[in-house]
């Protein structure tokens, strides 16, 4: 009996050994998986607007958030020269100042991923100028792009010229993710998308055009005007629009031109928003070259001929002169339309102010929130400043930029006030920034992000304690063992039942 004992109490222990064994190894090999990330990914973006190129670099953990990269800016840098509109008559001059950058960009990003770092060109408005004034001449230029970038180690995407309301919408998106708006890190440290929280508004001010991005608070109202945009599998209805020929530089030429048809086209102009007793000559060229100008031009234009400009630095003539580049007559004071006869719902909520808003807020000497009488009351004495006194006051002085601020301030007070319709009450709510953290609010990044949408995401690397080959070996070893053991103690409990089934003869011994 003891005999039979033991084999089954060897085989129970090995059965139950198998069992725990199966389950132990399952688990380890299920919760010490390591997931090693892909490492990170690259992307180039090259904002080729109207008064200069900026190169950013952004990267991203390769393995994504809900379908789009958690984006960040490594590296920024500005392309010495003009636009690449500038380059129309010689396209093949835009190599060189490139290469400053890219080698910079080269550095930044690791070799062995240089050949899948994609790079975008998006050219704005001063590109939408030249297509709309030559177009062999701007197909030109972005061919000459195409041809640099051949010869370079990363993927090039392709150079192209970006709507009017796609460069809005991008920097809208840029501004909302930039503030936490569209993801944020919950207690765990994952990306989650914030409970109710709202977005903000854009205004981005370029050198050729200016757009107006939000939410309005009713966007079936206002259908067709507004995009559907898609981030981190959410939809956003964004009203956006984008005012050609209302960029900044754009502006001063059509404002520069207005004074010179006042003055009859004298050779010597006065200009109420040039500091006092400044004065420079500029071709005709300079300011009438331009399709935003086209109209203005005198019927004795002569590019070559110079123009005489003297600057009285008188503020209540500058904001009178500068009222002129806005049509506010033809929307004939309906409410939702406040300039030019297009249609705009309320701009509500919070707005950030970037790019051109941001450079001559900071000239000014304000930043961030203030109100919409600190800025007409600093901007009244800014523009009544001499040339002289102006070299003290700016906290950067470059003659070509410090000689407009001005200009720009009061082009700026009637954008938004009488064009958008901030008043008191809601100017504070416009917030002039130029970055967040280490990222600068531009389109690009949205356009980044946008892309990186449609960039898939790669899988993600897993490492197990065993490998998959001895780890199914293990599994098959353990198993087979419980079910032998499973089949040996069946057979013992059959023989065991047997023996008990087996009927006793009792031997009676008779004597004889």
């Amino acid at each position: 009996r003891m005999l039979t004992r033991t084999p089954s109490v060897v085989a129970q222990v090995f059965l139950l050994l198998s069992i725990v064994l199966v389950i132990a190894i399952a688990v380890i090999q299920i919760n010490q998986q390591q997931i090693l990330s892909p490492g990170l990914k690259y992307g180039i973006v090259l904002d080729a607007g109207s008064s200069r190129t900026t190169v950013y670099v952004y990267e991203w953990p390769a393995e994504k958030e809900n379908n789009t990269g958690v984006v960040s800016q490594t590296f920024k840098c500005n392309v010495k020269g003009p636009g690449i509109s500038s380059y129309e008559s010689s396209p093949g001059a835009l190599a060189k100042p490139l290469d400053d950058c890219l080698n910079k960009v080269k550095e930044r990003i690791p070799v062995h991923l240089h050949k899948n770092t994609s790079v975008y060109l998006g050219a704005t408005a001063g590109m939408r100028l030249l297509r709309l004034q030559n177009e062999s001449a701007a197909n030109e230029v972005l061919a000459s792009v195409q041809n640099y970038f051949r010869a370079q180690p990363f993927e090039f995407r392709g150079a192209q010229i970006i709507t009017g309301p796609e460069e809005g919408v991008y920097g809208w998106i840029t501004a909302n993710y930039l503030m936490g708006n569209f993801l944020e890190r919950n207690l765990w440290r994952t990306w989650v998308h914030p409970y109710r929280k709202e977005t903000m508004g854009a205004l981005d001010l370029g050198g050729a055009s200016t757009q107006i991005s939000f939410i309005p608070e009713d966007p079936e109202e206002h259908f067709n005007s507004t995009l559907q945009v898609k981030l981190y599998g959410y939809n956003y209805n964004v009203y956006t629009h984008s005012y050609q020929c209302y960029g900044r530089d754009e502006a001063e030429k059509r404002f520069l031109a207005l004074l010179l048809q006042k003055s009859n086209a004298s050779a010597n102009v006065d200009n109420p928003c040039y500091p006092q007793n400044y004065n420079t000559a500029l071709t005709m060229k300079y300011f009438f070259g331009s399709l935003c100008t086209q109209s203005l031009r005198p019927a004795n234009y002569h590019p070559n001929q110079l123009v005489n400009f003297h600057g009285t630095g008188d503020p209540g003539l500058c904001q009178e002169m500068v009222s002129l580049l806005f049509n506010f007559t033809a929307c004939r004071d309906r409410e939702d339309c406040p300039f030019n006869g297009i249609h705009q719902p309320k701009a509500t909520g919070n707005f950030v102010a970037f790019s051109g808003f941001y450079y001559t807020m900071n000239a000014l000497n304000l930043s961030g929130h203030f109100s919409l009488d600190d800025f007409n009351s600093t901007m009244w004495f800014f523009c009544s400043q001499s040339w002289a006194q102006l070299q003290f006051m700016l906290p950067k002085f470059e003659e070509i930029y410090a000689r407009s601020y001005c200009f720009s301030a009061n082009f700026i007070y009637y954008l938004l006030v009488h064009g958008y319709n901030f008043n008191a009450e809601t100017w504070p709510q416009i917030h002039f920034q130029k970055e967040v953290g280490n990222s600068s609010i531009a389109w690009s990044l949205g356009y980044m992000l946008s892309l990186t949408n449609m960039i898939p995401a790669e899988g993600k690397l897993i490492q197990l304690p065993l490998k998959p080959s001895l780890f199914a070996g293990l599994l098959v070893f353990l198993t087979a063992t419980a079910l032998l053991c499973l089949l040996f103690l069946l057979y013992l409990c059959i023989v065991s039942h047997h023996r008990k089934n087996i009927p006793h003869v009792e031997h009676v011994f008779v004597p004889e």
